[in-house]
C-alpha cells in the first residue's frame, strides 16, 4: 500500500557511528524569551517615540533588560508627534503588547503579561478618547 523510502536517512553514518545533523538547538521556553522580549522592544520603541511619561516605559525597559540580560537600547526623541501620526502609534503599541501578551501567556510569565494587558488599556484609552465615535 506504501512506497518504500527510497532516500537515504537524515541520520549519517560516519566512521561506524551515526552522527546526526547538528543544528543549533534552544528550548521552546527560550524561544519563547525571544521571542517576548523583541515584542517588548518594540513597544518600548514606540513608547518612546510617543514620548509618554507614565512610567510604562520603565516598567518595559525593566522587563526588557530582565529576559535579555542587558539593558535595551532607547532613542529619545525631539517632539511627540501630533495628530493622525499619534493615533496611528498608540494603535500599533495597543498591537505590540497584544503579541507580547500572548506570549507572556504561554510562557505563564505573570509580571509581563499584567504590564501588556495595562499598556494595552493605556493605548486603547489613548487612540479612543471618551466621547468620540
Amino acid at each position: 500500500m506504501y512506497e518504500p523510502i527510497r532516500s537515504k536517512s537524515a541520520v549519517h553514518v560516519v566512521d561506524g557511528s551515526r552522527s546526526e545533523p547538528q543544528y543549533p538547538q534552544s528550548s521552546r521556553g527560550e524561544a519563547l524569551d525571544i521571542q517576548l522580549a523583541g515584542h517588548l522592544a518594540a513597544l518600548l520603541a514606540v513608547t518612546d517615540e510617543l514620548g509618554l511619561e507614565d512610567g510604562g516605559a520603565a516598567r518595559i525597559a525593566e522587563q526588557v533588560a530582565r529576559l535579555r540580560g542587558s539593558q535595551p537600547v532607547r532613542v529619545a526623541h525631539p517632539a511627540p508627534p501630533q495628530g493622525a501620526d499619534t493615533l496611528t502609534l498608540h494603535r500599533r503599541a495597543h498591537d505590540l503588547a497584544a503579541r507580547a501578551l500572548l506570549v507572556a501567556a504561554s510562557r505563564a510569565d505573570t509580571a509581563v503579561a499584567i504590564l501588556a494587558a495595562q499598556r494595552m488599556d493605556a493605548h486603547a484609552a489613548a487612540a479612543n478618547p471618551v466621547g468620540a465615535p
